[in-house]
């Protein structure tokens, strides 16, 4: 079992910048694949960014085309945390965001993720 937790969401205004959290405990070897989705009020889950561990030196990651150049996802094995850095905040981006954890398998922007995270609200003012 992995357990997430998700920090860092909040109230920013349009330009703005935020950092997301998500801590991971458990069996976490278990789980090379990390990524961040959003549903925004309507709208179903979508993939954000994803994160392929690969070795200490070298990981594969993949981005949604709205955040490409804005968004970047880091991961710290040591602390078993992955980031999303948000900047240029768009009203857009309005949304929960939810962290996600699988063993590696397919593409990192598949849905079907099998540990998740509870969500942080990200919300941006125009």
């Amino acid at each position: 079992q992995v357990q997430l937790v998700e920090s860092g969401g909040g109230l920013v205004q349009a330009g703005g910048s935020l950092r997301l959290s998500c801590a991971a405990s458990g069996r976490t070897d278990s789980v090379p694949d990390m990524g961040w989705f959003r549903q925004a009020p309507g709208k179903d889950r979508e993939f954000v960014a994803g994160i392929r561990w690969i070795s200490w030196s070298t990981t594969n990651t993949n981005y949604a085309d709205s955040v490409k150049g804005r968004f970047s996802i880091s991961r710290d094995r040591s602390k078993n945390t992955v980031y999303l850095q948000m900047n240029s905040l768009k009203p857009e981006d309005t949304a929960v965001y939810y962290c996600a954890a699988d063993r590696a398998r397919g593409t990192l922007a598949r849905r079907e993720y099998e540990y998740w995270g509870r969500g942080t609200q990200v919300t941006v003012s125009s």
